[in-house]
């Protein structure tokens, strides 16, 4: 009997992967180092209701994943979010002439991944520190020194600078992720009771400590009494900060997304803060994916594309049919 494929990370890079695995009749198991699956899709549920700290929106240019994502409108797991968008420039708010079409994922951006993963088996809350390959098989090992395996074949599918020592199987590969660098982002949500008098639901902002703000409560499907922000720092500013407290980056993100909203911005009701460690790579690749298809070792993530959501799900793609295509 054949041993499954391992795959580490359940981002949609890793879910992506799986999917094409499973349907083409190959048995998948997911190692996922946090409590849920998504990654930087990942939405976070909190008393004023479900917040994307994360991806905020993703487009479709791709043929191939234009037909994942109306598999998944027909499934009821995305739908189109047209927002009010602006930029901010200049010190001044102006209607964004941008008039792409961008989809969410509903009720909450992890309904896509939620449904990419299904019922595949998954071990959450498991960090995998190494993978080593015997005579025949892979085995992975986790951070409590537990062994994992056989697996016939390994897909990593987790940021590049994770991914680096788990591909020191394969040299040649360990040393491309070591050489891409990835970008850090604050992301902070704000949470009123009475909404703000702003026509805004979205905008890029081109100076400053932020990049980015968006009124989460305006996405379909997001259901909460309150009047939800979610506002992204640049990478720059993240850098600078990126060990700062939390309530000292709530603090200082909220009084830049005051000066610059143009409406008066009372103490919010709730705050969150997280940081995003290895949020974006800081240049796109045209790799696809990494791989060394005779020793069974795969690489894959919007590192190794263009960094976009769409690139991340094409990267795991890339992986499966590398794979799919050596067992022929």
């Amino acid at each position: 009997m054949t041993a499954p494929i391992a795959i580490i990370g359940a981002g949609i890079a890793g879910l992506s992967a799986a999917h094409v695995l499973h349907a083409a009749g190959h048995e998948v198991y997911l190692f996922e180092k946090s409590r849920g699956s998504g990654g930087r899709m990942a939405s976070k549920r909190s008393e004023v209701g479900s917040l994307d700290l994360g991806a905020q929106y993703f487009t479709a240019r791709d043929r191939r994943f234009i037909d994942a994502l109306n598999q998944w409108r027909s499934q009821g797991h995305v739908v189109e979010w047209d927002p009010a968008l602006y930029q901010y420039r200049a010190g001044s708010l102006t209607p964004s002439q941008d008039e792409q079409p961008r989809w969410v994922g509903s009720p909450r951006m992890s309904a896509i991944t939620r449904a990419l993963l299904g019922d595949l088996p998954i071990t959450f809350g498991c960090r995998i520190t190494e993978v080593f390959r015997g005579p025949h098989h892979w085995t992975l090992q986790d951070a409590d020194g537990q062994n994992h395996g056989p697996f016939s074949h390994v897909i990593i599918a987790t940021p590049a600078p994770q991914a680096t020592p788990l591909l020191a199987s394969a040299p040649k590969l360990a040393a491309v992720a070591a050489g891409v660098v990835m970008e850090p982002t604050w992301s902070v949500a704000l949470a009123f009771k009475s909404p703000l008098e702003t026509p805004v639901e979205g905008c890029f902002v081109q100076e400053g400590e932020l990049d980015w703000f968006a009124r989460n409560r305006c996405k379909p499907g997001r259901d909460t009494d309150y009047d939800t922000w979610v506002l992204h720092a640049t990478s720059a500013w993240s850098r600078e900060h990126l060990d700062a407290a939390r309530e000292n980056v709530v603090e200082l993100l909220h009084g830049a997304f005051a000066e610059l909203i143009g409406c008066l911005v009372p103490e919010p009701s709730f705050t969150l803060a997280h940081r995003w460690l290895y949020a974006r790579p800081a240049q796109g690749h045209q790799w696809g994916a990494l791989a060394d298809a005779d020793l069974g070792l795969f690489a894959c993530g919007d590192w190794c594309a263009s960094g976009r959501v769409e690139g991340a799900w094409l990267s795991g793609h890339e992986a499966a049919t590398r794979l799919l295509d050596h067992l022929e």
